[in-house]
């Protein structure tokens, strides 16, 4: 049973080629990144470890042999999952390898936002010594924090934005569908209208394929003219040039992404022009110990299914 990664930007992959080589099995690194070099390189795969490369239909269409793909990572945003399923082809990712990582971006980036953190460092070092260029800012104990969407990461930011006093209100599309922790009874669910008003600060944690353009200028308008949004979730969710009419016009004092629609993000955005917004380079997920542990969990997810052992993180159903 052929095993590649179709494409794969780490600077080595030593750590999947210990976990292949602790049980006998042969991994090819490969560099595909469009359609037909999939088609033309990887014919032969009946197991593809995978970072970017689409995965469509035709593609599909063009690897008989392939029965799983172990996506690096949450998203499997660049893998066509009905043709995946039409096809035969199991499809799994890595759910769980930077929980607080991402958790703890949010706050970060949240805490930037709301203590004008970037703003005061640059005036700092533009020989501007005065706190009174932040005003106003707000004490966190006395603040409404929404959360959308309320998975693993979540919940993790729930607690983390509890435990600095905020009250903590949540809307998630599958929250009468799921049961959640009693160390989360804090979080106060409600719909979404009431979380877009009453929050005074929106961090996004939902997955985008329910959610493309959830924030749109109607939802702009509809938020106060203090409260700030934060995104370490997807590209898309956030319409950008609505976010940035709200953001000139004050309808939001700020927002911080950590995800584009496309990325890298143009580096000639109107975003990038505004003092009251902050980017990061997608890196929410990024830490020494969860780069390891995604590097080793694909591959154990793979040879789980070349040992014919049950699959720890399927996405679609076969």
């Amino acid at each position: 049973m052929k095993v590649i990664i179709s494409d794969c930007d780490h600077a080595d992959i030593e750590i999947e080629q210990s976990v292949f080589k602790e049980n006998n099995i042969l991994l090819e690194l490969q560099q595909n990144q469009t359609e037909d070099d999939l088609i033309q390189n990887a014919k032969e795969a009946a197991v593809i470890i995978n970072q970017y490369a689409p995965f469509t239909e035709r593609v599909f269409a063009g690897l008989p042999n392939l029965k799983l793909i172990v996506r690096y990572g949450v998203g499997v945003n660049n893998i066509d999952l009905q043709a995946a399923t039409k096809h035969g082809v199991q499809v799994c990712n890595v759910p769980d390898y930077g929980t607080h990582e991402v958790a703890d971006h949010a706050l970060a980036l949240m805490l930037a936002l709301t203590r004008k953190i970037t703003k005061m460092d640059r005036l700092v070092k533009a020989d501007e010594w005065d706190y009174q260029a932040s005003i106003p800012i707000y004490r966190h104990s006395e603040q409404v924090v929404g959360i959308v969407g309320v998975g693993r990461i979540g919940s993790e930011f729930a607690k983390k934005v509890q435990a600095l006093g905020c009250k903590v209100i949540a809307y998630d599309i599958s929250a009468g569908q799921k049961s959640y922790d009693s160390s989360l009874s804090f979080i106060e669910f409600v719909d979404f209208e009431q979380l877009i008003t009453q929050a005074d600060i929106i961090s996004i944690h939902c997955p985008s394929d329910q959610a493309i353009h959830l924030f749109d200028e109607a939802v702009f308008e509809k938020m106060k003219p203090t409260s700030y949004l934060i995104n370490v979730s997807r590209g898309g969710i956030i319409d950008e040039e609505a976010l940035y009419e709200a953001l000139v016009s004050n309808q939001i004092a700020g927002a911080a992404l950590d995800v584009a629609v496309k990325e890298p993000i143009d580096s000639q955005a109107p975003l990038l022009t505004l003092e009251q917004f902050i980017c990061t380079p997608h890196m929410a997920w990024y830490s020494e110990q969860a780069a390891k542990e995604l590097k080793r969990k694909v591959a154990e997810e793979a040879v789980r299914y070349v040992k014919k052992e049950a699959l720890h993180y399927p996405v679609n159903k076969i």
